[in-house]
């Protein structure tokens, strides 16, 4: 063993290594943007010196908030008419007991993202209910509750929200720790109660300004939010150049990036030989029955500048057997544009190989917790049948996807472009150039040509093709 390091005076330093503060993060997701989110709060946890202890929230024999002693972080979506996902139901209906006492969760400390989207009627419901339960069994906020809507850009609400919430996490662990040893001092009072009647008046006072601290605490915390929140809807004014997808103007081009954590890779893509089937289409939807049917009838509704494009469709059905009703919903499952499959398989140089068959599963090793092959892409299929059906090519990069791209990009000034708009300082600039402007992977591709992503990159952060809903009436 070498001898231990020397201070300045010559003798022996003392070395401690402080184990990382625990968290219970708890996710509750519908189409895997909240279970991202928390991801992401699990990546970054570690450079703070702190461990997420990371489950769904319908994992509920892995956690226990009746017996919870860490502060809790919860991220949940809203789904359908403003209810909770279909993860978290069990855990609504258990919380939602009417027998339960309304100091159940006296001892809960927690944060809550709500993920919602301000164009329905009841937004964020599915985190505003959990929210709101909580607190009606005396759980208490050690950060204040943020509402994200995807109507705007989660990103606005999301990234500050995270920002703050390691400050947060650490005064309440501060403070937890602090109220152990009163509880500790409490009892050797306890003992000694008849030879020291002072000490009680002394915890009294110290319980009073521990509460004022939290209080100050609280508040201040608010206040930073805010800030943070002003912060990243600030525009800089334009100087002499104007930005653009491809190029910033100061104060960003010249500022020091904050960048989000590298994602680790977790997935593996063997290419295969051209024999073989594709999985039906029935396999790619979870619930229900499936019919293939044609499109007799297509008329735009909307005016060509229109935000969003309307359209009504005719569906002949006579060679279908089913039954249905007013209130019933049917989801409409469309497949990717030809065309713009055949594009993207050009630029990733995979043109001759799309109709071979490819595997995908998860890569050894792999630094990703709980890592597992997405259930919306087939074990084994072409890959064609992958970009047509299964993954959404015109979704709206991530923060967390841009970053991936950078480490693909050889392109010095690409390189950077792409750090800009994943950067807190881009922010208003991934919102504008990229958010707004309905950004998809090719047109990336096409706007930086040196960024050569993997076919496994893809399938990691591009989204599931979601079929469309659309309910019945007369």
């Amino acid at each position: 063993a070498g001898a231990a390091p020397l201070r300045p005076g010559g003798h022996p330093a003392v070395m401690c290594c402080e184990s990382k503060r625990r968290f219970l993060l708890l996710y509750a997701t519908q189409k895997g943007q909240a279970k991202a989110i928390a991801e992401e709060i699990w990546q970054q946890a570690g450079a703070h010196g702190l461990e997420a202890d990371m489950h769904c929230i319908s994992e509920m024999d892995k956690y226990n908030l009746e017996t919870e002693k860490d502060p809790v972080v919860i991220v949940i979506s809203t789904t359908g008419t403003g209810e909770p996902p279909d993860t978290a139901r069990k855990f609504v209906k258990k919380i939602q007991d009417k027998t339960l006492p309304p100091d159940h969760f006296a001892h809960l400390q927690y944060g809550l993202l709500g993920l919602g989207d301000s164009e329905y009627m009841f937004f964020c419901n599915g985190g505003r209910t959990v929210d709101r339960r909580l607190q009606e069994l005396g759980a208490q906020h050690f950060y204040d509750t943020g509402l994200a809507d995807d109507c705007v850009g989660l990103e606005l609400v999301v990234d500050p929200w995270i920002d703050g919430l390691w400050l947060a996490l650490k005064e309440a662990l501060q403070l937890q720790k602090e109220k152990e040893g009163m509880n500790n001092a409490v009892s050797a009072v306890s003992s000694s109660l008849s030879t020291a009647p002072h000490a009680v008046h002394e915890l009294k006072l110290s319980s009073e300004v521990q509460n004022l601290k939290l209080e100050d605490e609280e508040a201040r915390g608010s206040d930073t939010l805010s800030q943070k929140l002003d912060d990243i809807n600030h525009v800089a004014p334009a100087g002499d150049a104007e930005p653009s997808l491809v190029h910033s103007v100061p104060p960003v081009s010249q500022s020091a990036l904050n960048i989000p954590a590298l994602p680790p890779e977790y997935i593996e893509v063997e290419f295969q030989d051209t024999q073989g089937e594709n999985p039906h289409l029935s396999s790619l939807i979870s619930e229900g029955r499936t019919f293939e049917v044609p499109v007799t009838k297509a008329v735009q509704l909307t005016r060509e500048d229109a935000v969003k494009t309307a359209l009504l469709l005719e569906l002949d059905i006579a060679d279908t057997a089913f039954e249905y009703q007013p209130g019933d919903a049917f989801c409409v499952m469309c497949p990717n544009n030809v065309s713009e499959v055949e594009k993207l398989l050009h630029i990733l140089g995979l043109s001759e190989k799309g109709d071979n068959f490819v595997c995908v599963k998860v890569k050894q090793g792999t630094k990703k917790k709980g890592a597992v092959r997405p259930q919306h892409i087939p074990e084994r299929s072409t890959l064609k049948f992958i970009l047509t059906w299964c993954l959404e090519i015109r979704a709206i990069p991530k923060k967390a996807f841009l970053r991936a791209l950078v480490e693909c990009t050889s392109d010095a000034g690409e390189k950077r472009r792409l750090q800009e708009l994943c950067s807190r300082q881009g922010a208003s600039d991934y919102t504008h150039f990229i958010r707004d402007s309905n950004v998809c992977l090719l047109d990336l591709l096409h706007a930086f040509p040196s960024c050569k992503p993997s076919l496994s990159l893809l399938i990691e952060h591009l989204p599931k093709l979601q079929a469309r809903s659309y309910s019945v009436s007369r």
